[in-house]
């Protein structure tokens, strides 16, 4: 399917509305044609874009940008990130997810942006932007899929949808978002030597900035036993420098450098590690443990200095850490017991993003005395 330059077809909009859905395409365009996916569209008062939000297409010119008006990004709202885009003529390969507000943008198999309609934050990045002034912009729940003609070549194919079924929604509908992107609100800090946590810890860009120093951790005010958490970590992109640090969960006790909990390592070449720190009580396996410590299975890293996805899941007695995508860790019989979730300072600047946990009703806990 060709949108032709200066054919002036208008918009392709499907004759259904969806959702809950994922949507997968294909798409090709020379270098500099404009176009994009928009999604939970209505007609109702004028364009489509008064109401849906805009997976952006971009040709060939923005190959690695992270501008918010760039390919993979939610237009003019969120910067794609860590994306892979091919040059300018080959074919590109899209994927978008929503699910109760919850969305994610994908490009070529990689994750770029996560944004959740109707947060503190979304509500602020509209309020700042051309959207503002459109009542209906990004309140459908329930909407069109949309292809758009911007007056450029753009070629489109395979495209496909699969509306989600509820026994999968929990992935995206019941998280609750640890980072607000603005601030530390919802955490609070132990460190070494009396640190102040506005010293060590600091906000910008969406991103939470850790200097390393001193020794400690920030940690969730409100406590989980059983979840499934993700996020995101790199080393500091400009000296590329690797280091130390963890996430630290089912943490117990009184709060000190190393508190009696289990250790996701993030250490360089080392994330997906176990450490059983202050003789937590857990069961790694035996073929690979030595000490407090069980070796990951094998290496899944990016590049020092690029972004890495995490994914914990604790239920029950059972433990999986997923390095980008990758199992690469196991523990069985850990201690059932709620904790805060935590993120180490331990001498290496390190920075964290889209921090998300998703709480399992029957154990997670209220919020915790400080």
């Amino acid at each position: 399917m060709q949108v032709m330059a200066g054919g002036g077809g208008g918009d392709i909009v499907t004759i259904d509305q969806y959702d809950d859905f994922e949507l997968e395409l294909e798409w090709k365009a020379p270098a500099g044609s404009n176009s994009g996916v928009m999604y939970l569209a209505n007609e109702n008062n004028g364009a489509s874009y008064f109401s849906a939000p805009e997976y952006q297409i971009f040709g060939g010119k923005d190959l690695t940008s992270t501008s918010n008006t760039s390919t993979g990004g939610l237009y003019a709202l969120y910067s794609p990130m860590n994306k892979k885009l091919n040059p300018s003529g080959e074919v590109n390969h899209a994927r978008i997810v929503h699910c109760a507000g919850n969305v994610e943008h994908w490009l070529n198999g990689v994750l770029v942006l996560r944004a959740q309609i109707g947060s503190v934050d979304w509500n602020r990045r509209v309020a700042a932007s051309k959207f503002a002034a459109w009542a209906d912009f990004g309140t459908v729940k329930k909407g069109h899929i949309v292809l758009q003609d911007h007056g450029n070549d753009v070629w489109f194919r395979s495209i496909k949808i699969r509306e989600i079924p509820t026994a999968e929604r929990w992935r995206f509908s019941k998280f609750e978002q640890l980072f607000n992107g603005y601030n530390m609100d919802g955490w609070s800090f132990h460190l070494n030597n009396d640190g102040k946590m506005e010293n060590v810890w600091s906000v910008a860009n969406g991103i939470i900035s850790c200097v390393g120093r001193p020794a400690g951790y920030i940690y969730t005010n409100k406590q989980y036993q059983d979840f499934v958490l993700e996020l995101d970590w790199r080393w500091d992109p400009v000296t590329k420098k690797g280091g130390n640090s963890g996430v630290l969960f089912r943490q117990v006790g009184d709060h000190r450098v190393w508190p009696r909990c289990i250790e996701a390592q993030l250490m360089s070449e080392s994330a997906g590690d176990f450490y059983c720190i202050g003789g937590f009580p857990m069961s790694p396996d035996a073929d690979r443990t030595s000490g407090a410590r069980t070796r990951h299975t094998s290496a899944n890293e990016n590049a020092v200095g690029e972004w890495n996805h995490y994914e914990i899941s604790c239920i029950g007695g059972d433990v999986v850490l997923m390095v980008n995508g990758k199992v690469l860790n196991t523990a069985k019989n850990c201690a059932e017991v709620p904790g805060p979730i935590c993120l180490q300072s331990e001498g290496t600047p390190i920075q964290f993003r889209r921090i998300r946990v998703f709480p399992m009703e029957s154990h997670s806990q209220g919020a915790a005395g400080q």
